[in-house]
């Protein structure tokens, strides 16, 4: 039997670290999660301020000494000043994955002219695939339907735990053999 997934929801909020904003990004990422992926998966959340530092030490953390297969980072990635999170993962990741923020990118575009804003991105990190999405529960339906069909086998290639999708919402790529 293969270990369940620990998937970590990362909110990057200033007002919502302090209480003053309700996060809604944590809780649809969860949704969404708890709705595709049908394999045993264990998820936590955690409430950060924006910054370089808090981004990159969060990570860090998860990356190294939680174990997090998963990380989806919430908030954070337009232009404002305090919008920190891209370079806060670019500070701990060894690999960047440009593609996914480029697909996330291409598919709000749809909805929304101000998705070019957005500096969505993936990356790697040891054992750990860390994705930046959107965080407007509707904007992360539409990023994670964009790119996830790629990240059971990304986690499969990279050792980390095996995550198996209903295929009525999004089907899992993996070559065949």
């Amino acid at each position: 039997m293969t270990r369940p997934a620990h998937i970590a929801i990362v909110t990057v909020s200033d007002r919502a670290s302090r209480g003053e904003y309700e996060d809604k990004g944590g809780p649809g990422a969860e949704d969404w999660l708890r709705a595709t992926i049908t394999s045993p998966l264990e998820i936590t959340r955690t409430i950060i301020p924006d910054g370089r530092e808090s981004v990159a030490d969060t990570l860090r953390t998860l990356c190294d000494h939680k174990g997090a297969d998963l990380i989806l980072i919430t908030g954070g990635t337009g232009p404002a000043p305090r919008d920190l999170t891209p370079e806060g993962m670019a500070d701990i990741m060894e690999k960047e994955l440009p593609g996914f923020g480029e697909e996330m990118r291409r598919a709000s575009l749809r909805e929304v002219p101000t998705a070019i804003l957005s500096r969505q991105t993936a990356g790697i990190r040891r054992r750990t695939l860390m994705i930046t999405i959107p965080g407007k529960p509707s904007a992360i339906a539409t990023c994670l339907d964009a790119v996830f069909a790629a990240v059971p086998y990304c986690l499969d290639l990279i050792g980390a735990a095996r995550i198996e999708t209903d295929p009525a919402r999004i089907v899992a790529f993996r070559p065949k053999k």
